[in-house]
């Protein structure tokens, strides 16, 4: 038996980066970089400019199966709108109608107040003449008294 030291190691497998080795035992350690898939080819979608009289220009209506969940959306027809329309003209027409009201109320009691204070102010006016007569003839009436 010697006496040198013997070591019992395996060698590490070598690292390659180029995808063109053929060893298992290196796909196992490392891995290439991964590719990525390729894109399906599409078809040209063609011009996008469309002539104005062509059948093609305006929203197309999709043919739904009745258990279709956009079929069972609540859609309005013509019918609807045309009455939801009338209905808000209703409406509209009745809201005009109750302030034009309100405003003539407002302004009947504004022409009831003008004529009270009016009336007021013409009494005022009065009594102010009134009293004002009667000051200068009690002047008149004390100074004939004290002579």
């Amino acid at each position: 038996m010697s006496c040198e030291p013997t070591s019992t190691k395996p060698n590490p497998p070598e690292r390659s980066d180029s995808s063109s080795s053929s060893s298992v035992d290196n796909q196992d350690i490392h891995h290439p970089i991964p590719i990525r898939p390729r894109l399906p080819n599409r078809k040209s979608s063609g011009t996008l400019i469309v002539p104005r009289d062509s059948s093609q220009v305006g929203p197309l209506e999709p043919d739904l199966e009745p258990d279709d969940v956009r079929a069972m959306s609540p859609r309005r027809t013509s019918e609807d709108i045309e009455v939801m329309g009338r209905e808000a003209r209703e409406e509209l027409h009745k809201h005009a109608r109750a302030l034009q009201d309100s405003l003539l109320m407002i302004f009947n009691r504004i022409e009831a107040v003008k004529e009270e204070h009016d009336k007021l102010d013409n009494h005022n006016k009065f009594l102010q003449k009134y009293i004002g007569d009667l000051m200068s003839t009690s002047k008149i009436t004390s100074t004939r008294g004290r002579k």
